[in-house]
């Protein structure tokens, strides 16, 4: 799919794409301005940015929705924000992006194939996890999200952790998030799940630099013992609440 075909199908859909930040000053102009090439509509949420990310958003000129708040809240809460944002603004569907270079921004075309031949859906951008330098911190906590999300659903994913999504915005009816950082975005796919609606997988690319050169803000044992304790509630959720209305549906059809 050619660039204008995705800008017309983008703005004809009301899709808008949302970018999280936190401290990402060297990476997050370049994203914008390639995004840029398929949309106008662009939400960056400036999650309590401590660098000077927040002057060079303010000064790039790229036409986007910037708002944000001082103290960092985790991306969660600043996902929440963005769709917030989006639904407010009339927009339908959103795009979301990571800050840190990682993503591909033209890979965005993808997302909207799929989003055509499945409207509806969350579509989840699948990374290669066996790409040169993905953090082993980060391939270590994927795969085991990964378990515990079939445990959960009995649907497998290849990338439950994967930060590049398109969402159906109908589906946020706000206050779906237990915890506010990176656990958010695996607890939103284990409740698409739960309410059937359908999630498809693209293969996107990944772009991992140097580990030098990198900036991250997962911290391995923190986010790891973080996504412990949510599985442990969402297991729970499973047992007492999925299960037995996915059995009820069964005995009533």
């Amino acid at each position: 799919m050619n660039v204008a075909t995705t800008r017309e199908i983008m703005k004809a859909e009301r899709i808008c794409v949302i970018v999280p930040t936190y401290n990402n000053a060297g990476t997050i102009i370049d994203v914008l301005q390639r995004i840029k090439a398929y949309t106008d509509d662009i939400i960056v949420v400036n999650d309590g940015c401590t660098d000077h990310t927040k002057s060079l958003l303010e000064d790039c000129g790229l036409g986007i929705t910037l708002v944000g708040y001082d103290k960092n809240q985790g991306k969660g809460h600043a996902l929440k924000t963005g769709f917030e944002t989006a639904i407010h603004q009339g927009f339908e569907y959103a795009i979301t992006i990571d800050s840190d270079g990682q993503h591909f921004p033209e890979d965005i075309p993808l997302f909207i194939d799929a989003f055509q031949k499945d409207k509806g859906s969350l579509v989840v951008g699948a990374r290669n996890l066996t790409e040169n330098n993905m953090p082993r911190g980060n391939t270590f906590a994927n795969k085991f999200s990964n378990f515990w999300f079939y445990v959960q659903t009995g649907k497998h994913l290849q990338d439950t952790q994967s930060g590049y999504r398109l969402y159906p915005l109908s589906m946020l009816n706000g206050g779906w998030f237990i915890t506010a950082r990176y656990e958010a975005e695996l607890e939103f796919l284990v409740y698409t799940a739960w309410k059937n609606v359908k999630i498809v997988q693209i293969p996107v690319r990944v772009f991992y630099p140097p580990k030098k050169e990198r900036v991250t803000h997962f911290r391995p044992y923190m986010d790891f013992a973080r996504i412990s304790a949510v599985n442990t509630l969402l297991c729970a959720g499973a047992i007492f609440y999925y299960l037995p209305a996915k059995i009820l549906r069964a005995i009533r059809k």
